[in-house]
């Protein structure tokens, strides 16, 4: 599974993207389980959020939902984080 994250808004404007490839980690299942999670309250459009809110576009496998602060859910925040931290 390949997972995309871009976050862009912000203060600065600044957009940050990181990718993952779950094919052979260990933690394969958690980023998975994220994944579907994270879709389940997705939006298909660009989600409104607020002046200075970053606002987030996750794409799995060819799919793509979008998101923004401060309306994550636990799941979105989760997946959000970690592709940012671990992510190339």
């Amino acid at each position: 599974m390949r997972i995309q994250v871009c976050r862009s808004g912000g203060f600065a404007g600044i957009e940050r993207r990181a990718e993952i490839d779950t094919t052979g980690l260990p933690d394969a299942a958690t980023w998975h389980a994220l994944a579907e999670a994270a879709f389940e309250e997705g939006r298909s459009e660009p989600a409104p959020g607020v002046p200075d809110g970053f606002h987030y576009t996750i794409t799995v496998d060819g799919r793509t939902v979008h998101c923004a602060d401060p309306c994550l859910t636990d799941a979105q925040r989760e997946l959000i984080s970690r592709a940012l931290k671990e992510g190339a």
